[in-house]
């Protein structure tokens, strides 16, 4: 066991980064967050767990493609607190595609493609599986998981509790400035859009279990609306999508560990 503790520490060494992983209650402002804590390249980031569980995926007083409304049953997972900020990939990727320039700022102007590699690298680092949410993982996370008190926004009835949108300066903010959901996650609402790991398509009424969307298309699914969507685009039902290999400095994302 002690021999293998050094085989690792020397590995990361060799990989000029370094990682501390710990179980926590980390307290915020406003929630008590159950989740782990990882450090790569000096910088932190907590993944919430999120405990499994049924719910009623889509709505029928949105657009088309929100509903109809189904039962979605998903296995325990962690999603970031936060978006990925450009900190986290520079330290990871030694460079920073993002349009707004802010360590804390949540990375953006990203194509898929890259994030994909950024995974990747985390994942070598780590010894983790760090992955992007499938669609049904965004919402019910977004809607508070098991916890969830069925607010439009992620974490309020109000978008301005929870959400940077329409806002006049036009730019992202800083992750973690409004206020968390129920489970304690930041940003679900506004800020920047976020992808999923999902091709776009309708739904169906059929129940599913841990779905993963359909097996091919042409767009992405994103989520969660951006600084400068107005608050409707911003709910935690409302769906866009992206083609695969676009970008702008309106969409980012966030991790899931199964």
């Amino acid at each position: 066991m002690k021999t293998n503790f050094l085989k690792k520490s020397f590995w990361l060494l060799l990989s000029f980064c370094t990682i501390a992983v710990s179980f926590s209650s980390c307290k915020k402002e406003d929630a008590a967050v159950d989740g782990i804590t990882f450090q790569v390249g000096g910088e932190s980031f907590t993944m919430v767990q999120v405990k499994g569980g049924t719910f009623s995926m889509g709505t029928n007083d949105g657009g088309s493609d929100e509903r109809p409304v189904h039962s979605v049953t998903l296995s325990d997972y962690s999603i970031g607190e936060t978006e990925v900020t450009q900190a986290l990939w520079q330290a990871v990727m030694g460079s920073n595609p993002s349009h707004f320039s802010g360590g804390n700022l949540p990375v953006e102007d990203v194509l898929r493609d890259d994030i994909q590699e950024f995974i990747t690298k985390l994942n070598e680092i780590t010894g983790k599986e760090f992955r992007l949410p499938t669609e049904a993982e965004w919402e019910y996370a977004a809607r508070g998981g098991n916890k969830s008190a069925g607010y439009t926004y992620s974490g309020s009835n109000e978008a301005g509790d929870v959400a940077w949108c329409n806002i006049p300066n036009q730019s992202a903010q800083p992750v973690g400035t409004k206020q968390p959901n129920e489970l304690g996650i930041y940003d679900m609402s506004g800020n920047v859009t976020e992808w999923c790991s999902d091709w776009y398509g309708y739904y169906n009424s059929e129940d599913q279990t841990n779905p993963m969307g359909p097996t091919s298309g042409f767009l992405r699914v994103s989520r969660g609306g951006n600084w400068c969507d107005f608050a409707t685009n911003c709910r935690v039902t409302y769906r866009n999508y992206f083609m695969s290999k676009g970008s702008n400095s309106g969409i980012g994302f966030r991790l899931v560990l199964p």
